[in-house]
C-alpha cells in the first residue's frame, strides 16, 4: 500500500496548529490504546511542538515524557518552551493541557552535533531477517497496533506463538517494526516506535493487568542524515524488564537498523495494578 506521506495516518495524528505561542491538536481514533491514545504518538506529538517551534535550535537528542494521566479522546494544548539555549545545547520543557487540568509534563533536549571519536558497546542481536519472520496477528488488538508492521522474534505476548519465535521464561522482545503503511523514519516515528513494545509484564506472566506508562525516556543515537539514509527500512526492537515490585516495573530497549546501527536507546517505567 503507498501513502503520500504529507498524509499519513501518523502525520496527521501529530498533526499541530500553533496560535499566538500555544498548539492545538486532536487525538486520533486510529491510534487510540486500550485507555487514551498510545502513549507513543503521544510523545511524538510533544516532540513535533518542539522541532516545529521558531526558536528551535538543532536535534533531538534526548525526550522524557511523564504522564500524569490519561489524555482523553478530543482536543488538546500544548506549551512548548525553550528555557535555555547554550553553544551545544538547546533544553525545552513542554507541557499538554485539556481543558485548564494538565496531563502531560516533558522535557527535551537539543543539540548541535560534532563529529568525534564514537564507539559502541552493545551489539545488534543475531536474530532472522524481516523476510524470514511472519507477521503478528492484530485480531483483537487495539487500534494503534494495526498502524504498524510488527514481526516478533522472540517475547511475544500472550500465548501467541508462531515459527521462528521463542517463548522463553523471561520478558526480553525482539521484534521488526515500521509504520504500516510504511513511512520514512524521522525523530518523531522513532520516538513513537520507542513506546510500541507490548507491555513486560505480558510477556513474562503470559496474561493482561491494568497497566500504565508513568514515563518514558527516549536517548537518540543518530542525527536527520542519518535517518533519511535509513529511509522507510524496519527497524529491530530489544526490550527487556529489570524489576517488578510494588505495583511499578520498568523497561529498556534499542532500536536497531537491519545494518546494525544502534538509532536509539530508551527507558520507561510503568504502573501496574493486581
Amino acid at each position: 500500500m503507498k501513502c503520500n506521506e504529507q498524509n499519513h495516518p501518523f502525520d496527521t495524528a501529530t498533526q499541530l496548529t500553533m496560535e499566538s505561542g500555544i498548539y492545538y491538536g486532536h487525538t486520533s481514533e486510529r491510534y487510540a490504546n486500550m485507555v487514551g491514545p498510545f502513549g507513543g504518538v503521544i510523545a511524538a506529538t510533544l516532540l513535533r511542538a518542539v522541532m516545529e517551534h521558531p526558536e528551535r535550535k538543532g536535534e533531538p537528542v534526548a525526550l522524557t515524557i511523564n504522564y500524569a494521566a490519561p489524555v482523553s479522546d478530543g482536543n488538546f494544548n500544548i506549551k512548548a518552551t525553550p528555557v535555555r539555549t547554550n553553544r551545544s545545547t538547546q533544553h525545552w520543557f513542554i507541557e499538554l493541557y485539556q481543558e485548564t487540568d494538565i496531563i502531560i509534563t516533558g522535557t527535551a533536549v537539543l543539540a548541535s552535533r560534532r563529529d568525534t571519536w564514537s564507539a559502541s558497546e552493545m551489539k545488534f542481536p543475531d536474530v532472522p531477517t524481516v523476510n524470514e519472520v511472519k507477521n503478528f496477528p492484530l485480531e483483537g488488538m487495539p487500534p494503534w497496533v494495526h498502524n504498524y508492521d510488527m514481526k516478533i522474534v522472540q517475547g511475544s505476548p500472550f500465548s501467541f506463538s508462531q515459527p521462528n519465535t521463542k517463548d522463553i521464561s523471561d520478558s526480553v522482545t525482539l521484534q521488526w517494526i515500521q509504520d504500516k503503511p510504511r513511512r520514512t523514519i524521522d525523530f518523531l516515528s522513532l520516538a513513537a516506535m520507542c513506546d510500541a513494545f507490548f507491555p513486560r509484564i505480558y510477556v513474562q506472566r503470559k496474561q493482561m493487568v491494568p497497566i500504565g506508562t508513568v514515563s518514558l525516556t527516549v536517548y537518540f543515537h543518530i542525527d536527520s542524515e542519518t535517518l533519511a539514509e535509513h529511509g522507510n527500512k524496519e527497524l529491530l526492537g530489544h526490550a527487556r524488564a529489570s524489576q517488578y515490585r510494588d505495583g511499578f516495573f520498568d523497561q529498556t530497549a534499542e532500536m536497531w537498523s537491519p545494518a546494525g546501527k544502534l538509532l536509539a536507546t530508551t527507558s520507561q517505567l510503568v504502573y501496574y495494578k493486581e
